[in-house]
């Protein structure tokens, strides 16, 4: 599980920090802190990557602590990257961390990821189609037999749900993984005849691809939406119009909810920080990315699957009048 560096993301270091700090954060005990942190984020092009690389650099600046993202397979790779303490914080989805959690995440199966814990709601992850205009395709049931489907990268949340999710509408395609950048070059250039996304919108990879070329994103009907519902842990969602350029009504999907994550060994105090600075500021949280609309404090209720980490259920008690009953926290 070697994970890549990014060397944009350049690491912010404060020498001076631990002053600047005790001033601005009523002087936190800092007992146990790492000297750096990693979150585990997805591939490039991706929401994971531009929400993960923002609030990673948002919290080194305001903590004063070395941190920035990782590039990783997705969901459930960085399940298996913050239990094992690889990395000290990631993102998921409700449905990958529940299979970690029942020991069925492909990456390491039989080993129930246990020491992953629940850090504060992001958004919800819409399952979203796009085809290029020139292909005609406006529907699920206009795609092809055979058709090339680019469904991410290996392992995420994409891949692990949405051919499923084609198969139980009866479509019949050839399955294709890669970055969503590739994805969306390959879907351009010719050789895919849809992308099928699972990433907070708008996705990067979707938007640079409608500035090139005319594309369609593809909506469930109601009776497909239905039956997904039915057979799947996602709820209704709604792609709201102008969300694209090539977007002019609201798109019928349907979505999975996305949470940060730590090692549950952390200290509290680190975590509580952490959390602090993410669901502080919002303003500056919809300036790394539009999804970040649904990075509320009263969202914290959307986790019903996960151990809260101590630092960040406290926080929410304090700060949000979660209710938090004492055995969905670790170590309560």
């Amino acid at each position: 599980m070697t994970m890549t560096r990014i060397s944009a993301l350049a690491l912010t270091t404060a020498l001076t920090a631990t002053v600047s700090f005790a001033e601005s954060h009523g002087g936190a005990d800092r007992t146990g802190w790492p000297e750096s942190f990693t979150v585990a984020t997805a591939s490039q092009g991706g929401t994971y990557f531009a929400f993960g690389s923002g609030w990673a650099n948002l919290v080194a600046e305001e903590l004063g602590i070395s941190g920035g993202a990782e590039v990783t397979g997705g969901p459930m790779q960085n399940m298996a990257l913050v239990h094992t303490g690889e990395a000290q914080f990631g993102m998921t989805t409700m449905g990958p961390a529940r299979e970690s959690l029942q020991g069925t995440n492909p990456i390491a199966p039989g080993l129930q990821m246990t020491n992953a814990c629940a850090m504060f709601p992001m958004y919800q992850t819409p399952f979203s189609i796009t085809t290029l205009a020139s292909s005609g395709i406006t529907s699920i049931s206009e795609i092809p037999d055979g058709a090339r489907i680019g469904f991410g990268p290996a392992g995420s949340t994409s891949d692990t749900y949405f051919p499923a999710m084609m198969e139980n509408l009866g479509v019949n395609f050839e399955r294709r993984n890669g970055g969503w950048d590739d994805l969306g070059g390959q879907l351009q250039d010719g050789l895919l005849d849809v992308i099928a996304f699972a990433a907070g919108v708008p996705v990067p990879a979707v938007s640079q691809l409608e500035v090139q070329t005319q594309i369609n994103i593809v909506e469930f009907t109601e009776e497909e939406q239905a039956q997904i519902i039915a057979n799947f842990p996602v709820s209704a969602y709604n792609i709201g119009a102008g969300v694209y350029t090539s977007l002019d009504h609201d798109a019928r999907s349907v979505a999975m909810w996305n949470f940060a994550i730590a090692n549950c060994d952390l200290p509290e105090s680190f975590v509580y920080e952490v959390v602090n600075v993410v669901m502080s500021d919002h303003e500056r949280m919809m300036g790394i990315h539009a999804a970040a609309r649904e990075t509320l404090p009263e969202n914290w209720d959307k986790n019903t699957v996960m151990m809260w980490h101590p630092g960040a259920a406290r926080w929410f008690i304090e700060h949000a009048g979660a209710t938090i009953p004492a055995d969905m926290i670790h170590g309560g």
